[in-house]
Order: structure tokens, then C-alpha cells, then sequence
């Protein structure tokens, strides 16, 4: 769990937050151990920003994987995932544990079926 945290934090320098200044790291980790870190990128033209969380677990997908374990989230002050990245941990992830940190290390442990306790998904498609 430290090295899944630990990449979340390290992640957020890679941040690209230029308006709102607001650094966002996130790692997730796969079940067989490999952790994958993303940050958030901003657009000037806002609804085209990234938030980390997603890049994290859009890279992971991208790298061929698909089953994730754990999930954490940094930012300056401990902040929660937006309830966009909510629905996309739910529907990529399931019910994991995530965990919220600061620079310091953890603040809030949750998961994501907490986070979102009513989600959409595939089986309201029916």
C-alpha cells in the first residue's frame, strides 16, 4: 500500500494545473502489483481537462490491464475524487479500496462503492 500511495504524491508534480493550480496525483494497482500513476492536465478550454484519477486508470487500460486492486488519490489538502471519476473507478474497478492523501500520506480511507452508493452501470442498461 506505502508504494501505491507514494506514486499517487509523487504523481501530483507531474501535474499540469496552470488555472487552477490545483495539483492532483492518482496511482492504481493492479492485481498481480504493477501500479500505474497518472496527474491531472488542464485545458484552457476546461471541459477538455483531464482529472488524474482517470489518467491513471486510462494508462493502466492502455497497458493491457483491466483488473485493479487499490486506488489512491493525492492532493495539497486531502481532496475527493469528482463524480466523474467516481462512475469511472465504479465501472473500471468495482467496489476497491481507495485512498484519500495529502503530501503526508493517508487521510481518508474509503472505497468506491461509498464514494458512489447508487452508481449507473451496466445493469440499468437492461
Amino acid at each position: 500500500m506505502n508504494d501505491l500511495i507514494n506514486k499517487a504524491i509523487q504523481m501530483m508534480d507531474r501535474s499540469r494545473a496552470p488555472y487552477s493550480n490545483y495539483k492532483v496525483g492518482a496511482a492504481v494497482e493492479t492485481y498481480d502489483g504493477k501500479i500505474t500513476g497518472g496527474c491531472n492536465v488542464e485545458n484552457a478550454s476546461y471541459p477538455l481537462s483531464n482529472c488524474a484519477e482517470r489518467t491513471a486508470l486510462f494508462t493502466a487500460i492502455t497497458e493491457g490491464h483491466s483488473q485493479f486492486k487499490a486506488l489512491a488519490v493525492a492532493t495539497e489538502n486531502g481532496g475527493s475524487p469528482c463524480g466523474a471519476c467516481r462512475q469511472v473507478i465504479w465501472e473500471l474497478c468495482g467496489d476497491i479500496p481507495v485512498y484519500i492523501c495529502d503530501k503526508n500520506g493517508i487521510k481518508n480511507e474509503t472505497t468506491s462503492s461509498a464514494l458512489l452508493p447508487s452508481p449507473f452501470d451496466e445493469s440499468k442498461l437492461k
